[in-house]
């Protein structure tokens, strides 16, 4: 299903024991727009430390009670390398925490998240164990040290620009909760349109994003998104709404993961 973004924040968040924190951000991949981190808020636990979970942890998500359930224990977290909460969370950081907790890393492989196509296909059976992410380290084949990692917190309120001109801003994301991909933005429209209303655009129209500006390019004209069809946050977004929202955009709508991957990629997001 497609979810809100903003609706897993305040989500509980469990270890194999107990309820330890809550979701307080979520952090994604800015060249794969898939949310890799789920940032963890302890209270008084584990005050001043950087908590992290990765989707490839959760064990069963209960989006009726708004708790995630975890495979992993409150001793792997007490133990686990982590920044102080000022400080960025880089590459190093996150091929720290793989080896700590036995999953691969999520840049290596052929699949969204390494060997995988989703963080559901890694059982807690199927871990990777320790010396075989220290391995694969290795042989990840990256050189870029930089973590391209955004806070989904701090790219509200981007200014989105159409074609011709400023529409409005982000509202919020809407993402695929199998795959943990963003698949589409909200855009508040209320300082341009009298009246104003939210309308929700594919991220596969990104023309561009510039990070330093804070701004998103999407390639449609104003007048299509003005007279295009409202996003009511109330109603859910589906197979059935995807295709009338390509449709009356006149795009063509694939569902399937390569194809978007293949997408952002292309994207000349600077």
């Amino acid at each position: 299903m497609l979810r809100s973004a903003n609706e897993l924040i305040g989500y509980g968040l469990h270890a194999e024991e107990k309820e330890f924190g809550t979701c307080q951000d979520l952090l994604f991949d800015d060249r794969w727009w898939t949310i890799r981190h789920l940032v963890a808020n302890t209270g008084k636990w584990l005050m001043g430390k950087m908590v992290l979970v990765s989707p490839m942890m959760i064990r069963k998500p209960d989006w009726k009670t708004r708790n995630i359930l975890l495979n992993i224990t409150t001793d792997q977290l007490e133990n686990c390398p982590a920044p102080s909460e000022d400080e960025p969370v880089s590459r190093e950081h996150e091929r720290k925490m793989s080896k700590h907790f036995g999953y691969p890393l999520y840049w290596a492989g052929t699949g969204l998240w390494g060997p995988v196509t989703h963080p559901g296909a890694l059982s807690p059976a199927e871990q990777v164990p320790p010396e075989a992410v220290e391995a694969q380290e290795q042989t990840d084949g990256d050189e870029d040290s930089q973590n391209h990692l955004r806070s989904v917190k701090e790219v509200m309120g981007y200014d989105i620009q159409a074609r011709d001109g400023h529409i409005g801003h982000v509202e919020d994301f809407i993402l695929d909760d199998v795959t943990w991909a963003l698949r589409h933005v909200v855009v508040d429209t209320r300082n341009w349109l009298p009246g104003g209303k939210k309308v929700i655009l594919s991220l596969d129209w990104a023309k561009a994003v510039s990070w330093a500006k804070a701004n998103f390019k999407i390639d449609l004209a104003k007048d299509e998104i003005k007279n295009g069809p409202e996003f009511d946050p109330e109603k859910p977004v589906n197979a059935e709404y995807e295709t009338r929202l390509y449709d009356y955009y006149g795009r063509p709508f694939e569902k399937t993961i390569d194809k978007n991957i293949q997408q952002h990629i292309a994207n000349p997001f600077v």
